[in-house]
């Protein structure tokens, strides 16, 4: 008779058993931002007062959040103090070097290319995103998604289609207010608190100012808050364990979307500013 077979180590068995179980969370994941995708077509169709109410609420908000704007002021208080920043930190660094004109130049350059699209995608994680995330979990817990299952409504292009396409498009004058935010910021600081004139601020500030930059920045906004709402309302949609386990789901969407925003910005600054940065200085 042949011997037995040995046991599988029991840590070997949890290994792969962590490992089947994170492959198929990308594949639900995965599932779930295709089914979300292809629901906003549902969404101009049949669910255009819905869409129009997720605006609202996202931008200014409902109850006492409605008196300071909502999102709207969070956004532009961030890019703002973003932008001082900017001016604060680059004002000095460039005086060091007798090049203090160029405060101008660092806005154009790092305020487009990198401070307001990553302060924007951020707070969009942790206002709005949050925010999704929390609603759809208590629907959830509170079997108001089995409910809305039960008459036949489709839960993904009605709850989670809707806010992604409100996100998208609340993210647009979100980017543009910030953006202007940053740039304001960092001029008051520059001109006002460092004395410098404006007409020098200005004219390096129109000289580096790059219009394709700007586009790029703006494509690369829409982007952010595309990824940021699917996150989400996936934790949303998926969360359970009841109100402990809704605040877990805020959690790990919060985090999974900040890490999304930076990678993505990461990568695009790679692939379009990584090789030379648009930038012909001579003199």
């Amino acid at each position: 008779m042949s011997a037995p077979a040995r046991p599988v180590l029991p840590r070997v068995q949890r290994t792969a058993k962590s490992w089947v179980d994170a492959w198929n969370r990308i594949g639900e994941q995965a599932q779930f931002f295709g089914k979300t995708v292809v629901g906003t077509k549902d969404v101009w169709v049949h669910y255009k007062v819905e869409l129009l109410r997720q605006i609202a609420q996202m931008s200014l908000g409902v109850g006492a959040m409605a008196l300071i704007g909502g999102t709207i002021v969070v956004v532009i208080f961030l890019t703002s103090q973003v932008g001082s920043l900017v001016a604060i930190q680059l004002y000095g660094t460039l005086a060091n070097v007798g090049v203090e004109a160029l405060s101008g130049f660092a806005s154009a350059y790092i305020n487009t290319r990198l401070a307001a699209p990553a302060v924007v995608g951020i707070a969009l994680a942790a206002t709005i995103g949050a925010g999704c995330t929390a609603q759809l979990g208590a629907m959830r817990i509170n079997e108001e998604i089995d409910a809305l299952e039960v008459i036949s409504i489709r839960t993904i292009p009605y709850l989670c289609s809707t806010r992604l396409v409100a996100g998208v498009i609340l993210g647009i004058p979100l980017f543009c207010l910030g953006l202007m935010a940053a740039y304001l910021a960092t001029r008051l600081g520059t001109t006002i608190a460092y004395g410098q004139s404006t007409g020098v601020y200005d004219h390096y500030f129109d000289t580096f100012l790059n219009p394709m930059d700007v586009v790029l920045s703006f494509i690369q906004a829409i982007g952010m808050a595309t990824i940021v709402m699917l996150v989400h309302t996936y934790y949303g949609y998926t969360a359970s364990g009841g109100p402990a386990g809704v605040g877990e789901a805020v959690g790990r969407a919060v985090r999974a979307s900040l890490v999304s925003v930076i990678v993505v910005l990461l990568f695009v600054a790679l692939g379009i500013y990584g090789q030379g940065g648009g930038l012909n200085l001579s003199g």
